[in-house]
């Protein structure tokens, strides 16, 4: 007779892992603290009667700051339309292969950088000191009139007084825009970069030229990259626009809000009233650069998507 084999002994089912989560006490201590800090910072707006809330908001909505709040707007929107232009045409010149070009737009980026914008805008604003009249003609116009025996030869075409054209509002609008436009510049150019060359090859190939290649292939790429440090620059744009009062801009938000502080002996209510108006304008723009950044990272997620699923199917394709 065969011996009967035992049979194999039968696993066990496998017991239920109660998993534990971990603990992290000190996220609940710092929430903690920060909601305590935060309770005591409310506490001390609304107990301290140094604020003086019922002066700010009696004069932060009165007609001059409602104008200086315009004057900030404006000075804001064209310095960053005329900073943009300027600063893609830079950008285009640094990556350009004619060295002129690019040696020219770099000294112009490295200037501008280098100097504040406060000291920018004393500069602009005394523009009249260095120049009584600005004229726009031939170079030597007299020596030339000498060189073919005519006297009374005049070769400028037009000028101007120079305190007459470029007074307050203009003398800061240009110190900011000229400013503004070394850096966005710089954040072209990067934008610009970071398209892949071969984009451009491909263009060339299609028999697109420089231009169309630029404005039809590079730009709508780079642009992902060059939003969001132009939505940062604007808001530093709009905060540095109380630095015209120095050229001076007098019908600006922080001069107004500084004339009123003086006149009524009351300069920090107003302060903090100048501040509660560039938080309000701030936080728009942010709101604004939020949907922005959105528009443009659409396709974003399932770009990468199709390429993970690309990249599933290529490998199962090889193992197969």
């Amino acid at each position: 007779m065969s011996e009967t084999k035992p049979e194999p002994a039968r696993p066990q089912a496998a017991q239920a892992i109660e998993a534990v989560p971990v603990r992290h006490p000190w996220r609940w201590v710092s929430a903690a603290v920060v909601l305590v800090l935060a309770a005591m910072f409310v506490h001390m707006l609304v107990t301290n009667e140094r604020f003086q809330w019922s002066f700010i908001f009696d004069n932060i909505f009165t007609p001059p700051i409602l104008e200086g709040v315009w004057t900030t707007i404006r000075l804001t929107v064209l310095a960053m339309v005329l900073g943009i232009a300027l600063g893609i045409l830079l950008a285009v010149m640094r990556l350009s292969p004619n060295p002129l070009l690019s040696s020219a737009a770099w000294l112009y980026t490295w200037f501008f950088r280098a100097v504040p914008r406060v000291v920018l805008l004393a500069i602009f604003g005394n523009l009249g000191f260095l120049w009584g009249r600005l004229e726009f003609g031939l170079p030597f116009d007299r020596q030339i009139g000498q060189l073919f025996g005519i006297t009374d030869f005049d070769g400028r075409f037009f000028g101007f007084e120079t305190r007459d054209v470029i007074y307050g509002f203009l003398a800061g609008l240009l110190g900011l825009a000229l400013s503004e436009a070394a850096y966005m510049a710089e954040i072209v150019r990067a934008g610009i970069l970071s398209v892949d060359r071969g984009q451009t090859e491909a263009a060339a190939a299609l028999g697109l030229t420089r231009g169309q290649t630029l404005w039809r292939i590079v730009m709508p790429q780079a642009m992902r990259p060059i939003i969001p440090p132009t939505g940062n620059e604007t808001i530093a744009m709009l905060k540095d626009t109380a630095l015209v009062a120095y050229v001076p801009v007098t019908n600006e938000l922080w001069f107004q809000t500084q004339a009123i502080g003086a006149r009524t002996f009351k300069l920090f209510p107003m302060f903090v009233g100048a501040c509660l108006w560039y938080l309000a304008l701030t936080s728009l723009l942010m709101i604004g650069q939020y949907f922005i950044e959105r528009r443009f990272a659409r396709g974003r997620d399932s770009t990468s998507r199709a390429r993970v699923r690309l990249g599933a199917i290529g490998r199962g394709q090889g193992g197969a």
